[in-house]
C-alpha cells in the first residue's frame, strides 16, 4: 500500500516542483503562503519516498543482500521499470553528447569492428532539429508580440530547449553507439534505446538483403526482431539458439532472427563470417 502511494506521489511531485521552480526563476508574483505550502507538500512527499525506500532497503538487507544490491533493489521497487528505462535513455544520451564532442565511441574495445548505422537517418534528424530551433524562435516572437507574461515565456522556452537537447542526444547516441563485432560477440544497438549482446558462437547465418519499407524503428515479428534506420534494413542474422531481447520499455522478446541496418553491410558480413567455415556464412543475393 505504501509503495503504491509513494509511486503516485513521485509522479505528482516531479512536474509540480519543476513548474514551481520555473515560476520562481521567471520572477512570477506568487503569494508567499502558496510557495510555503507547495514546498511543505513536496517535503512531505520526499519524506514518504525516503521512508518507503528505507523500508525496502532494510527488508532486502534482512534477507542477506549486500548494501549496494539492497539499495539498487529498493530503488527498483520504488521506481517502475519503464520510468527507470526512460531515465536511463536520458542519462545515456547526455553521455553520448560528451562522447560525440570528444569523437569517441562507446563499447568499442581495441580490435573490434564497429558498424555505423546513422548515415541514412542523420540528415532527417538534423532537419527535425532545425525545425525545433525555428519553432523556438517563432514561438518566442509570437509570445512577445502578445505581451505574454515572463513566466509563460520561460516555461515554453525551457520545454523547447529541452526538446532540442533531447534531439541532439538522440543523434549523438546513434553516432557514438554503433554495432560492434568482436571475437566473442555481436553487439547490436540502436542509440541509447536498444542494446543486444549475442555470443558469436550463436551466429548461424548472415545475409545481405535490403528492405526499404520497414514500419517503425524497433519491432518484433514473431521470432524476428527488426531494427530499421529510415525505414530500411539490409542485414539478416539467423541464430542457432533463441535469445531474449529487451525492447526499449522493457518488454522481452524471444528471437532467433535479427533484421537490422548497417551503413556498410559488406563489412558486416565479412566481420561475422566464422573462420572455421567461411562458406557457411556470408550469403549475398
Amino acid at each position: 500500500m505504501f509503495l503504491k502511494i509513494a509511486r503516485v506521489t513521485l509522479f505528482a511531485i516531479l512536474p509540480t516542483e519543476v513548474m514551481l521552480a520555473v515560476l520562481l526563476v521567471s520572477d512570477a508574483a506568487l503569494p508567499r503562503p502558496i510557495v510555503i505550502a507547495a514546498e511543505l507538500v513536496v517535503l512531505t512527499a520526499l519524506l514518504l519516498e525516503a521512508l518507503v525506500l528505507w523500508r525496502s532497503y532494510r527488508a532486502l538487507r534482512h534477507d542477506g543482500a549486500r548494501r549496494r544490491t539492497a539499495l539498487r533493489g529498493a530503488y527498483e521497487q520504488l521506481v517502475p521499470e519503464k520510468v527507470r528505462r526512460i531515465m536511463g535513455f536520458e542519462a545515456k544520451g547526455m553521455v553520448s553528447l560528451v562522447l560525440w564532442v570528444g569523437r569517441r565511441r562507446h563499447g568499442a574495445p581495441p580490435g573490434a569492428v564497429t558498424l555505423s548505422y546513422h548515415r541514412e537517418q542523420t540528415g532527417l534528424m538534423f532537419g527535425f532539429l532545425f525545425t525545433c530551433v525555428i519553432e523556438l524562435v517563432c514561438v518566442e516572437i509570437l509570445l512577445r508580440s502578445l505581451d505574454a507574461p515572463a513566466w509563460l515565456r520561460a516555461v515554453v522556452l525551457a520545454l523547447d530547449a529541452y526538446g532540442i537537447l533531447i534531439a541532439l542526444a538522440i543523434i549523438a547516441s546513434c553516432i557514438t553507439r554503433p554495432h560492434v563485432v568482436t571475437a566473442d560477440e555481436l553487439r547490436i544497438r540502436y542509440g541509447a534505446f536498444f542494446d543486444l549482446r549475442i555470443p558469436r558462437r550463436l551466429v548461424a547465418e548472415v545475409q545481405h538483403r535490403r528492405t526499404y519499407n520497414e514500419i517503425g524503428m524497433i519491432k518484433a515479428d514473431g521470432d524476428c526482431l527488426v531494427l530499421a534506420a529510415n525505414s530500411q534494413t539490409n542485414l539478416i542474422v539467423e541464430l542457432g539458439e533463441t535469445v531474449v531481447a529487451v525492447r526499449p520499455l522493457g518488454r522481452r522478446e524471444h528471437v532467433r532472427v535479427l533484421r537490422f541496418f548497417a551503413d556498410d553491410p559488406s563489412a558486416a558480413v565479412k566481420a561475422l563470417r566464422p573462420s572455421r567455415d567461411p562458406a557457411a556464412i556470408g550469403i549475398w543475393p
